[in-house]
């Protein structure tokens, strides 16, 4: 299998990320003793400050832990809907669709609980030393990305006459970031600096990272997060709304802990976050694949994935939901052998363009009224494999991490990667990290985008947009509800081999990340090892693909029955098979789909390895 990079082995340590200053922070971390899961919390800190257009520390962030020697766990850091989010207060407010930016959007920050409860119950590191490398970079400066200047030159408008405090941050003197030149966030430094002054006499390094929590759920943080969704802000809906979140919000979330969702396939079992998020859905096409697949890469091999993806996300739309805030969801026989023997019946040789979930346990299967009408981007949309519907030229500001015009008035949010229509896709983060003593974490930072809301003056950073994933209709697994979590497309993955965890992976890119997570997977899986090891630089290397043919996760919501978006290296026999089955194929960039990161052990070696995503340019594998 053709590979852009060596697939990196080692002993000591391994990480990969979507950018290179993160993962080699992580490894600074590494060196200097601590464990795995120390370096997660310094990486993911860092992704703050160098990819803001794609996380921040009042997004969310699932992680999936493996603890050396103990159970895999997830790591929710997804928060909740405040108390004030209710179906009647936004349909009260003229709204069909929660807006995709502004603080009507905002769910309980959970990315910062998160971090800091790995770090406290796995971590060995105080916090000032695992937070030191994101303040430099944050008040010293670090060379941007592109990608970051990209997307502020497409917000310019909107920041210079409404959000202008992310003016001052990302406009300083009428200038975006530029590479080559230091970019610098000196609030974002001065809210860890005051954090850390705050707790340093709390006591011991466990006692410190307590009260950290405590400051940014009751603390000067949480005023001044409380104090911006009060603020009246313009957002999608071409209005301009205040937020429901309160202090009371803020002071009652903390992340938590629970058991992953598992799927046994061929002497592997793959561990996703449940069902309040989209990590079922890899587990279900798995579920779905017959006992003998076609030949790795064909057309017929193709076909069955993308058939398969869409019955697995036609159920996503009709079940996932997050069923600890009391949504419906019969998980176990969406899973089970028997539903989907029962389901792989419906693939046939030609592609389908009808939703399509099934009845786990006899249940009637209920979509959105939404969901029910067919909504289509304009043709050639998709040119870029982004699979979020196109916002018009001219439209209203910001809807979450979808494919939109280029324009100064309708921001990207992601990775923003130019085509020559114009269009720009969106992406998020993902880190994963594997030490000498076996321990793994794979983690899939999103939200606060810089382009999602104004940011918060007194901090640095602004308040995320999640709950645009959740439905204003009542009675659906994912319908907007106080102290339930919008279901969220973020999915880490860990992978065991009889039983013992050796593969942590995952991927940006929305509703595309379990699609190109399972082809990933199945080309580590069945293609030929390299040195010994797992080809996790080829699996990732190898032409990847995604469809469109189920409504879209962010803001507008719309589908493309039918689509299916191919990289240009893909076989020129193959794209001809796939249109002659009626899939409607656009031929992306030859590197324009998969943002895949993954880091590997071989537990009878010991032998550590990582690999990570040529496309884009920017993410990096590092390890010794």
């Amino acid at each position: 299998m053709f590979t852009t990079r060596p697939t990196l082995q080692g002993t000591f340590g391994m990480v990969s990320s979507t950018h290179w200053l993160a993962s080699q922070s992580a490894m600074a971390v590494l060196e200097a003793g601590g464990n795995a899961y120390d370096a997660a919390v310094a990486a993911g800190f860092v992704l703050h400050v160098v990819e803001p257009h794609l996380n921040g520390p009042a997004g969310e962030v699932p992680i999936i832990i493996a603890p050396a020697g103990g159970e895999v766990r997830v790591l929710c850091g997804q928060g909740v809907a405040p108390a004030g989010a209710t179906v009647a207060h936004y349909r009260g407010l003229g709204l069909d669709l929660v807006p995709g930016t502004g603080p009507l959007a905002a769910a309980v920050p959970g990315a910062f609980d998160a971090w800091m409860l790995l770090l406290r119950d796995h971590g060995t590191k105080p916090l000032a030393d695992v937070l030191k490398y994101a303040i430099g970079y944050a008040e010293d400066g670090h060379p941007p990305v592109e990608s970051v200047g990209a997307t502020v030159e497409m917000v310019r408008e909107l920041f210079e006459t409404e959000w202008t405090s992310s003016a001052d941050v990302y406009l300083p003197g009428g200038q975006a970031p530029r590479p080559g030149e230091l970019f610098r966030n000196p609030a974002l430094a001065a809210t860890w600096k005051r954090l850390l002054a705050e707790v340093a006499g709390a006591g011991d390094r466990v006692a410190q990272i307590e009260a950290a929590r405590e400051v940014w759920r009751t603390g000067f943080i949480a005023e001044a997060l409380v104090q911006q969704s009060a603020r009246p802000t313009l957002d999608t809906s071409g209005t301009h709304h205040t937020g429901t979140l309160t202090a009371a919000d803020l002071a009652s979330w903390s992340a938590s802990y629970e058991a992953p969702a598992t799927y046994d396939w061929h002497g592997w079992t793959l561990c996703k976050a449940g069902p309040w998020s989209q990590g079922p859905a890899l587990l279900q096409q798995l579920a779905l694949l017959p006992p003998e697949l076609p030949e790795y890469g064909s057309a017929d091999y193709v076909h069955l994935l993308i058939e398969g993806c869409k019955l697995a996300m036609a159920d996503r739309e009709a079940w996932y939901g997050d069923a600890s805030g009391g949504a419906d969801v019969p998980l176990d026989e969406l899973l089970s052998d028997a539903y989907n023997a029962d389901r792989r019946t419906l693939v046939g040789d030609k592609a389908s363009y009808e939703l399509r979930p099934g009845s786990p346990g006899g249940r009637t299967p209920r979509l959105c009224a939404h969901a029910r009408v067919v909504t289509t981007d304009e043709p050639g949309s998709s040119a870029l494999g982004a699979g979020e519907p196109t916002v018009a030229v001219g439209g209203p500001p910001g809807a979450g991490e979808p494919t939109v015009a280029e324009h100064p008035a309708a921001p990207v949010s992601g990775e923003p990667e130019i085509a020559s229509d114009g269009s720009t896709r969106g992406d998020t983060c993902h880190l994963d990290v594997v030490d000498r003593w076996g321990n793994m974490v794979a983690a899939t930072p999103s939200g606060g985008w810089l382009q999602s809301n104004p940011v918060v003056p007194e901090l640095g950073f602004p308040l995320g947009t999640r709950l645009q994933m959740a439905w204003l209709e009542e009675g659906l697994p994912n319908s907007l509800a106080p102290g339930r979590r919008p279901r969220t497309t973020l999915t880490p993955s860990v992978a065991l081999r009889d039983g013992v965890p050796v593969l942590a992976f995952g991927s940006p890119g929305g509703d595309q990340q379990d699609q190109w997570q399972l082809h990933f997977f199945l080309a580590v899986a069945l293609c030929p090892e390299v040195r010994g090891g797992l080809d996790l630089q080829g699996a990732i290397d190898a032409p990847n693909w995604h469809n469109d043919s189920f409504p879209g996760s962010f803001y507008p919501r719309g589908t493309r029955p039918g689509s299916v978006t191919v990289e240009a290296r893909t076989a020129g026999e193959v794209v001809e098979e796939l249109r002659r089955r009626g899939h409607d194929v656009t031929i992306g960039g030859a590197w324009s789909e998969g943002r895949l990161c993954a880091v590997g052990r071989d537990p009878e070696t010991g032998v550590l390895s990582a690999a990570a995503n040529p496309r884009g340019m920017q993410g990096y594998a590092v390890g010794r």
